[in-house]
């Protein structure tokens, strides 16, 4: 058994230690939201945090988040950035065919929990792992200016 904080709660995962974190995500702990995208940590569609930082779950080792925090797309709108970005998302209609949007969402997040007023190269390099098939980069762009924005004057309560 593999004990981790998920989304805020402490669970006993029963898989091998080898087994990628995404697949125990959604396979053994049939938390959905997390898609597989390539499987080789180049689409960033599997994107977690973990302690906070995001990383390619399809490529982590279920193993490596031991004892640590793994938070998922199914917590993202607990938190006032979570709620912003969700809330600019819709505004700035980001999503076309959704496959990728909750790997987009959780590396929008981290990036606004480090950095809550990104410049354009700061959104480019946070976001640069994570592709879209069709191609609303320039809404993704938008709608992270506008929930750092609104984050800034007290919104995503």
């Amino acid at each position: 058994m593999i004990q981790l904080s998920l989304n805020g709660k402490s669970v006993a995962v029963d898989a091998d230690p080898e087994m990628p974190l995404l697949w125990a995500l959604r396979d053994v702990l049939k938390l959905t939201g997390t898609k597989f995208g390539c499987g080789m940590a180049l689409c960033g569609a599997c994107t977690v945090h973990l302690d906070g930082t995001p990383v390619r779950s399809c490529s982590t080792p279920v193993s490596a988040a031991a004892g640590r925090k793994v938070t998922t797309i199914e917590a993202l709108g607990e938190s006032r950035i979570g709620k912003a970005l969700q809330a600019a998302w819709t505004q700035h209609d980001v999503p076309q065919c959704g496959y990728c949007q909750s790997g987009q969402l959780m590396s929008a997040s981290a990036l606004l929990a480090e950095k809550p007023k990104p410049t354009d190269a700061d959104i480019d390099a946070a976001m640069s792992g994570n592709l879209c098939r069709c191609g609303t980069y320039n809404q993704i762009r938008a709608a992270i200016k506008d929930a750092a924005g609104s984050l800034a004057h007290g919104g995503g309560a």
